[in-house]
């Protein structure tokens, strides 16, 4: 109902889960897909609702994810989303198990990377050269608040270039690869110079969609539009 992907990560017969689903219907989905497999643990970032899913699985995250699902800017998205979608949605909060720091933690023989960021926190697959983080979309647009965070998400994603990785898992997008984390560096430092050049947010909205007409993701540019002329 929202694209949100869940990714699972297997090695060995053993399987970690990226992210949970977060209604009911998919919930149940999964798990059947899931029933053969050992799962060893689910790393819950962005994405805390959903914990009919698999509840008896240890789950993964750091405290500032736990909080942003609990009482930060994810509590005020499951509000939304129950409020919504009624009671097809789970809105349950997984408990999470196991806080982790950044840096390596091994789940399921599988080494993972965690790195902070400033609502969760995002993961690194060494052994399949692929990063996850909540959002990219190369043709969709995406909620910049301000110049300042345009200008660290294109700090990040030129940090990905940098390390060569073949592959970015994000949640609400297919999997995409470097080129497309550069067209979405060009797509922020454009955004930055269009909002330099215009006078309130209904000619940057405008402005942008005139450039870019063929792109998803209207409310995240109309949320744009707000922080950048707030």
């Amino acid at each position: 109902m929202i694209s949100d992907e869940v990714f699972i990560v297997e090695k060995a017969g053993k399987a970690v889960v990226i992210e949970s689903p977060c209604f009911f219907d998919n919930n149940a989905e999964l798990a059947e897909y899931l029933k053969d497999v050992e799962v060893a643990g689910m790393l819950v970032a962005y994405h805390g609702a959903g914990a009919t899913f698999l509840p008896e699985v240890p789950k993964y995250a750091t405290q500032n994810a736990v909080q942003y699902s609990k009482n930060g800017g994810g509590k005020a998205l499951i509000d939304n989303f129950t409020n919504a979608f009624g009671a097809i949605f789970d809105s349950s909060v997984h408990q999470i198990t196991h806080i982790v720091e950044e840096g390596k933690v091994t789940i399921g023989g599988i080494d993972f990377v965690i790195k902070q960021t400033a609502e969760a926190f995002d993961i690194a697959i060494p052994e399949i050269n692929a990063v996850y983080t909540h959002m990219l979309g190369h043709d969709c647009h995406s909620i910049v608040a301000g110049a300042a965070h345009a200008d660290s998400i294109v700090a990040e994603l030129k940090g990905y270039i940098a390390k060569g990785y073949d592959l970015i898992l994000t949640s609400h997008y297919t999997p995409e690869d470097l080129k497309d984390a550069q067209t979405k560096i060009d797509y922020l430092e454009n955004l930055k110079q269009i909002a330099a050049n215009c006078a309130d947010a209904q000619g940057f909205r405008a402005e942008v969609q005139k450039q870019y007409p063929a792109y998803s993701g209207q409310n995240y540019l109309d949320m744009t539009a707000g922080f950048f002329y707030a």
